[in-house]
């Protein structure tokens, strides 16, 4: 039996599930825009479990950019460690591709009995049916995305464009929806232009350490990629908000570290030294970025262009699908299928509570 298969072709599928999704959230959209009209002045938490918590935090940082006061937490924590900080009133936004996940789940139960009356539980996930949805007062969903891997590839992207709906329902951008509609287009255009390089890093078994940098909202998104390149390639892969690399992290640099920035427009310049100092320090630099520019790439070994237009807000999501195929390609290089990653099942669900 052929190795990766499903991951392969849900990788592959990614641009035309997000337009299936666009589409959907486009019909929903006065119904969503209507049930999410009294939340607007309420504080909110975002939480899941693995990809989802990482998700959780980037979707804090879209929130906090459109004005809310918004802060992540893992699942766990929010159900074994009480938070006495924690503002009166908020939402709660669950995030689970499968709407089983059980510390997600006790989280929902633990708010339901904290804020029984008041309380508003939005959810994105990718299965309808599900005790999650069950237990949630707005529903964002996305059952195209739904995959037979364990990995999460294009439901994690499919979810995360999600949260950039939620966004612009929340702000009332319509512009942002119009241009969304390209994401998918670009996304193939781009895909098809650096196949060739994504094969070639993902087959380099030279490369024995995997660092993701990432800053503002592309640091939720670099945990994310350190995510995949375990689960998938059982490659040590860490994750670091990119100037924060300096400060330690890099002491384990060496000529077989593959370090990759998640560049913004915002901090380019001071994101792309980074990676020359890197490079100067033996490792091989790849940069993922809007488009080069005028900026000096002198020091960086590859660059890629997603050319969306979208802004550092909008845009981490177009950054996933090239760190999936790079994981993809080393997992097959090394002998595994990424289809059942060492180790992991599809959905951690545990034991009820004693």
């Amino acid at each position: 039996m052929t190795k990766g298969v499903s991951t392969c072709a849900e990788i592959a599928s990614q641009p035309a599930v997000w337009e299936k999704t666009l589409q959907k959230m486009v019909v929903q959209r006065d119904g969503l825009v209507s049930s999410l009209a009294g939340l607007k002045n309420r504080p909110w938490i975002v939480t899941g479990c693995g990809s989802t918590y990482y998700l959780s935090l980037h979707a804090a940082s879209i929130l906090r950019s459109i004005g809310f006061n918004a802060i992540a937490f893992p699942a766990s924590e929010l159900v074994f460690f009480p938070q006495k900080h924690l503002p009166t009133g908020f939402v709660l936004l669950v995030i689970s591709r499968s709407g089983t996940t059980t510390e997600t789940l006790w989280a929902m139960d633990a708010y339901r009995r904290f804020m029984p009356e008041d309380g508003k539980i939005i959810c994105i996930t990718c299965v309808p049916n599900t005790p999650m949805v069950a237990n949630s007062d707005i529903v964002f969903l996305a059952p195209d995305a739904q995959e037979k891997s364990i990995a999460q590839t294009r439901s994690f992207s499919s979810m995360a464009l999600m949260v950039q709906v939620l966004a612009t329902y929340l702000a009332e951008k319509k512009n942002l929806s119009t241009r969304m509609k390209n994401i998918p287009k670009v996304l193939s255009l781009s895909l098809s232009r650096y196949q060739t390089l994504l094969e070639e890093l993902g087959n380099n078994l030279g490369f024995d350490r995997f660092f993701f940098l990432g800053a503002g909202p592309f640091y939720g998104i670099a945990n994310e990629c350190m995510l995949k390149a375990k689960e998938m390639s059982c490659t040590w892969s860490e994750a670091y908000h990119t100037l924060e690399f300096r400060h330690g992290p890099m002491s384990v640099i060496a000529s077989s570290a593959l370090v990759i920035g998640l560049i913004s427009d915002s901090a380019a310049k001071e994101e792309i030294q980074v990676l020359r100092e890197m490079k100067e320090k033996g490792a091989h630099t790849l940069a993922i970025c809007e488009q080069r520019g005028n900026l000096d790439w002198e020091g960086v070994d590859n660059v890629i262009e997603v050319s969306s237009g979208l802004s550092d807000w909008e845009r981490p999501v177009v950054y996933l699908p090239f760190i999936h195929w790079i994981a993809y390609f080393r997992s097959i290089a090394k002998g595994l299928d990424p289809d059942f990653p060492l180790n992991l099942t599809p959905v951690v669900t545990l034991n009820e509570r004693a």
